[in-house]
């Protein structure tokens, strides 16, 4: 199965828009439990700094309301230990929304080898909708798209169907994850063993 990959562009001086999933599960603090998945996506994050390129990173967290911002529901924690994971790398959260005047802010002031992580999208109902004009306004957070959320890439929602589509003069790739997952998938088809 050949697709093009993270790996396969130039992202030098770049915004990457990604795509991951940082669903994880918090304490009752706040705290992240198990970071599993934010690890998971540092190799496409590396490839991306590595080489000279910034991300913008888009996921949800639980299932607010779709009404706006809500505190419980934050993506802070999920920023905090990715700043852990990546040290010496700058990481911003964008405060209280993906799109609108605090992530244009956040993303406009974005220098090379650094990271935005958009508030949660599932504050705004129009993820889930596949809104056009929602997810109109977060492509324009980035030069390319990837996606390396695999865990939600069976959901027609914005920032997984809606952004690619208004990226389409753009790179629109696989990250790593998901990459190293569609193999994994082939494989099992293309060599399932065969009881009979």
């Amino acid at each position: 199965m050949s697709k093009l990959t993270i790996d396969g562009i130039d992202v030098v001086g770049k915004r990457v828009l990604v795509r991951v999933d940082f669903n994880v599960p918090l304490d009752a603090d706040g705290g992240v439990l198990d970071d599993r998945r934010i690890r998971m996506a540092i190799p496409t994050l590396r490839s991306v700094l590595d080489r000279g390129g910034s991300l913008v990173l888009m996921s949800h967290l639980g299932r607010p309301a779709g009404t706006g911002f809500e505190p419980a529901y934050s993506l802070k924690p999920v920023a905090d230990r990715l700043a852990e994971l990546l040290p010496g790398v700058p990481v911003t959260l964008a405060s209280e929304d993906c799109i609108g005047p605090n992530a244009d802010r956040a993303v406009g002031g974005l220098e090379p080898g650094g990271i935005v992580l958009l508030e949660n999208l599932r504050f705004h109902a129009a993820e889930k909708k596949n809104d056009p004009e929602f997810a109109a306004k977060l492509a324009a957070h980035g030069d390319v798209y990837v996606n390396d959320a695999f865990g939600t890439a069976h959901r027609a929602h914005a920032s997984m169907v809606g952004v690619p589509e208004a990226m389409q003069d753009r790179h629109r790739v696989a990250g790593r994850l998901l990459e190293a997952e569609l193999a994994f998938l082939s494989e099992a088809i293309d060599d399932a063993a065969r009881p009979f």
